[in-house]
């Protein structure tokens, strides 16, 4: 490992060691290298070309069962995106409505592709998802 030095303001450092105290936070030294990470993965997503990096993500979405043909839909643009999903959790979370979290792995763009087609669907009322480059 690597050992940097950097020099910054008073009024930042003690925020920082806030933010370390907050976080929990082993050291800042943890903290600095979560932050870069962080900042790198925007980097990757803001990029032309981050559709064919690679990525893991999940997407969670609640819609309401009731919806005609959502779950046949649904499980449809599932299996059409088979190559991309790695598993799939269904919670009821009441005598309406479910949540579904999809877990993919893929080329950003493909991921995007099944994301979209997901959480276009008519009476998927919540979705959200989360990419991590790779």
């Amino acid at each position: 490992m690597r050992r940097i030095t950097i020099s910054v303001e008073d009024d930042l450092a003690d925020a920082f060691d806030q933010l370390v105290a907050v976080k929990a936070y082993v050291n800042r030294s943890e903290a600095f290298r979560d932050l870069v990470r962080k900042a790198l993965d925007e980097d990757v997503m803001q990029n032309n070309n981050h559709t064919q990096a690679d990525c893991v993500a999940s997407l969670s979405y609640v819609y309401n069962h009731h919806e005609r043909q959502l779950a046949s839909r649904v499980n449809q643009l599932q299996h059409a995106h088979h190559h991309v999903i790695i598993t799939a959790q269904h919670v009821h979370l009441d005598h309406d409505h479910c949540m579904e979290t999809v877990i993919l792995k893929g080329k950003i763009a493909e991921v995007e592709e099944c994301v979209n087609a997901i959480s276009s669907q008519t009476g998927v009322t919540h979705a959200k998802v989360h990419i991590i480059p790779r």
